[in-house]
């Protein structure tokens, strides 16, 4: 039942059709699947759509796409890129953050937890919403990348003035699903150790983000 599904109102209301589709229903019965093989999900049940609930449709400034959750121990928590407390620092979200000093004059955190950017408008999103345990990948061709395409259509038509922050060769796919006429593409290499030197660091995509935001007459984000 839609009424079931644990995402913001707005969301729901921007997405119903979706969920009325045979792949969300199919995207339901593998993950309880899943849970009967003796499998590990993450994130936790009531983080999957972190993402959506942080960040309503309405309240959405930026968008950063990433894959699918990290596949560690309860290091996943819906957001992408992002780690909940107490957890090592990721490699990629450690580059990041160095670009984040060089750009913005940002003091490196002492918490990795991204929840503060995403109630600031800058949806989060990963293009898998769960994951095996100790499997990256695992759950990515059971429908949930079709889902948040439908969500990423939905901001690109419906609103104006967006930042999309394309990272890597598979989020930059995605540029078919966008406006370019109506909102920012920021695209650059994955901020990982292998490919960081690449064009990401000092692609200043964060102080580009908030000029942009500030052209058009949008608060800037607090990075």
């Amino acid at each position: 039942m839609v009424q079931d599904v644990q995402i913001d109102s707005t969301w729901k209301k921007v997405l119903w059709s979706e969920f009325q589709k045979p792949y969300f229903d199919a995207i339901k019965t593998f993950l309880v699947k899943e849970k009967e093989a003796g499998h590990t999900v993450y994130p936790a049940g009531s983080n999957i759509f972190a993402a959506f609930n942080l960040t309503p449709f309405d309240t959405v400034k930026v968008v950063i796409l990433g894959q699918d959750p990290y596949h560690g121990e309860w290091e996943a928590h819906g957001l992408c890129f992002s780690v909940q407390d107490g957890f090592r620092q990721p490699p990629s979200l450690k580059n990041i953050f160095k670009e984040l000093q060089e750009d913005c004059w940002v003091i490196p955190p002492t918490s990795w937890n991204l929840t503060r950017r995403a109630e600031q408008g800058v949806l989060l999103l990963n293009s898998t919403l769960t994951v095996r345990k100790d499997t990256p990948n695992s759950h990515k061709n059971f429908g949930w990348q079709q889902f948040t395409d439908a969500a990423i259509s939905a901001l690109s038509g419906q609103k104006e003035h967006l930042v999309f922050i394309l990272r890597w060769a598979y989020a930059q796919s995605k540029l078919l699903l966008i406006d370019t006429s109506r909102h920012l593409v920021l695209q650059s290499p994955h901020p990982s150790p292998f490919s960081c030197h690449k064009g990401f660091f000092g692609c200043r995509h964060f102080s580009k983000t908030n000029d942009y935001l500030v052209k058009n007459w949008i608060s800037p984000i607090v990075w």
